[in-house]
């Protein structure tokens, strides 16, 4: 299924925007057309880091030609979280992606998985790194990743603050990392309790990486359940 009749499927489920991972081989301006013609909003956009540097102000440039005033770096490598001088590595990697963010006019955030999650020096390693990054550097809190990794999510959105500013919500049986997600409402993470503990989030955007129903419909069914129970707004 191409973009266009993926989008098509979103927008009818009633959501107001989406996060992008790419663009799918199309120009920024043609992904932009294709949300704009759904009525679809660019959330924000996930841009990887790469190695090449040149490569990836081109990235940024791309999702602000898209429109996007949000990015978000993916992930940083489990490794660089071990500890006190591998988050501080993490850390000076995102600082130094913030100054080429910040010259675009792009606020940056960093999305977790489950490996930023274990203690390094008593506390989540992700709470060490967002003490040294730039504090315009934003969360985007996997809720679900959070609790694979042995926190209770309401806890640590409610730490960050303010900072969680986009949340992935997302569901499953979160017990290991290998085990597919569930709509949203469906599993085992306190998706109510996760929410209101972030009062602060501009986004809930449901992320499924992997499902073992049929993805889009159960992307329609997790929105189904955020806005029936008043947990997330819908188009109108």
């Amino acid at each position: 299924m191409g973009p266009p009749r993926a989008l098509d499927r979103v927008a009818a489920a009633g959501y107001v925007g989406v996060e992008s991972a790419g663009f799918y081989d199309l120009a920024p301006d043609a992904f932009a057309a294709l949300l704009a013609e759904r009525g679809l909003q660019l959330a924000s956009a996930h841009v990887g880091l790469s190695r090449d540097f040149d490569e990836y102000r081109a990235a940024l440039d791309a999702a602000a030609a898209a429109g996007a005033t949000m990015v978000v770096i993916p992930a940083l490598a489990p490794d660089g979280f071990g500890d006190s001088d591998a988050v501080r590595r993490s850390a000076d990697i995102a600082n130094r992606a913030q100054v080429e963010a910040s010259a675009r006019g792009l606020a940056i955030g960093y999305h977790n998985h489950f490996w930023e999650i274990p203690e390094v020096d008593g506390r989540p390693g992700l709470l060490g790194f967002f003490d040294l990054v730039h504090p315009d550097v934003f969360a985007e809190v996997d809720i679900y990743w959070a609790q694979v990794g042995g926190v209770d999510p309401a806890a640590l959105v409610g730490e960050l603050g303010a900072r969680a500013r986009l949340l992935h919500v997302k569901d499953g049986p979160a017990d290991v990392p290998a085990s597919a997600m569930t709509a949203v409402g469906t599993g085992q993470v306190d998706i109510a309790g996760v929410l209101a503990a972030a009062p602060d989030a501009a986004w809930h955007i449901v992320e499924l990486d992997r499902c073992d129903t049929d993805m889009l419909d159960a992307v329609g069914q997790s929105a189904e359940y955020l806005v029936g129970a008043g947990l997330s707004v819908g188009r109108p």
